[in-house]
């Protein structure tokens, strides 16, 4: 099967990392750092999940 139409996860959470860690470093320049230390503990579980996917292939 051809998997040009089918949607790629590991993609999908890179987007998603990208966008976390975006979101920590404007709550890290706001000087909320506990915000900080919450959105880049979510980054880093995407993170993960993105190398377990790159494991499987």
């Amino acid at each position: 099967m051809i998997s040009l139409f089918k949607p790629n996860p590991a993609k999908r959470l890179d987007k998603q990392y990208r966008a976390l860690q975006k979101e920590a470093m404007e709550l890290q320049r706001k000087g909320d750092i506990q915000g900080f230390a919450l959105k880049s503990e979510e980054a880093e579980k995407v993170a993960k999940q993105i190398e377990t996917l790159n494991r499987e292939k």
